[in-house]
């Protein structure tokens, strides 16, 4: 089974069983989340189109561990004025186990 959801403004691939890391999401380590936005579902060849989010559609997934991403330099730089400028950010993510896809019938 897969499937295709989305969360924090972004689209993510999913099968049964596999391990991603997402956008943060505000829950403890070791606990259990569902996923609503379902966008579409391939069940043994059957292709399921949510307009826009298929109705009924749930992944379950536990969470493993919350992390912080690599850092990402962000330099801002206008020439013959002295201008410089240097940030940095490390994005917060949650990193989740896929555990089941249903579909209800």
């Amino acid at each position: 089974m897969l499937a295709i959801i989305e969360t924090g403004g972004k689209q993510y691939k999913v099968k049964e069983g596999s391990i991603l890391n997402i956008e943060k999401l505000d829950t403890e380590i070791a606990s259990a989340f569902s996923f609503d936005k379902i966008l579409l579902v391939e069940n043994e060849g059957a292709i399921h189109i949510g307009q826009p989010y298929v109705s009924g559609a749930t992944v379950e997934a536990t969470v493993l561990n919350q992390i912080k991403d690599k850092k990402i330099i962000v330099f801002k730089f206008k020439r013959k004025t002295g201008y410089k400028k240097k940030q940095g950010h490390r994005q917060r993510l949650t990193t989740v186990k896929i555990n089941k896809i249903a579909l209800a019938a």
